[in-house]
């Protein structure tokens, strides 16, 4: 087990929390892996995508994790405080849902639905961190506009011409959302991905999404090697 101690914590959606974890000694891992987390003495433990590239987390010492609170506004049992200074005890790396070293594929696609934006996250640090990186674009649903994790984070980079990002919300109903309603569709898929034969896509999030996402990236001529994903709903 990995000792760490919660470093720091921030509200990232109003169901959710993101916590940078210190860590006691260097820890390799690949993005889109995850680690499993618990309180120390707890023996208690639960898995989570590492939220921050593998070079990011290197340079900084941290990890950095996306956990769902519940109603008292804690993780659960595993994690009954998330008081800065909290020890907590990790084990991992754990996951085969991987961000290639060097994708062969000039444009990469991740579409993330709810909490599974995480290992997304690590893996969009790491193509923009590429000396000659892929032309990356974000297509993320959640419920509500309240509910994207990250999306100033993403919306700056948007803005500065890094990526390309496109929302859309399930349920969604106040006048000022801008962006798409509804579940993700294929029409949107064709906005964002202009080259199917070269585009390489990652899937995460709930059950629904990523069950009808590959299907429709297949439909509009994406190849099946080229499309990964992971079911990440309820961690």
């Amino acid at each position: 087990m990995l000792p760490g101690i919660i470093n720091r914590v921030s509200r990232a959606t109003p169901r959710s929390a993101l916590l940078q974890i210190a860590l006691a000694r260097q820890f390799a891992f690949s993005a889109g892996q995850a680690v499993r987390i618990g309180a120390t003495g707890t023996g208690i433990t639960r898995p989570y995508s590492i939220a921050v590239g593998p070079h990011e987390a290197a340079r900084s010492g941290h990890l950095e994790l996306l956990m769902g609170l519940g109603e008292d506004g804690s993780p659960g049992p595993h994690l009954p405080s998330l008081a800065v200074g909290t020890s907590v005890e990790l084990d991992g790396p754990i996951g085969t849902f991987l961000y290639p070293d060097r994708p062969t594929e000039p444009a990469v696609l991740f579409v993330a639905g709810g909490s599974g934006i995480a290992p997304l996250r690590a893996m969009l640090h790491e193509a923009l961190g590429a000396p000659e990186g892929p032309e990356v674009s974000v297509l993320y649903s959640a419920r509500t506009a309240e509910e994207f994790a990250f999306d100033d984070e993403l919306t700056v980079l948007a803005g500065d011409g890094r990526i390309r990002y496109e929302k859309t919300a399930t349920r969604e109903t106040g006048g000022m959302w801008q962006g798409g309603r509804g579940r993700i569709s294929r029409a949107q898929l064709e906005a964002v991905v202009a080259r199917p034969d070269d585009t390489l896509c990652f899937v995460c999030g709930p059950d629904a999404l990523v069950h009808e996402v590959p299907r429709m990236l297949r439909e509009i001529g994406v190849a099946p090697g080229r499309i990964r994903v992971e079911e990440w709903a309820a961690r």
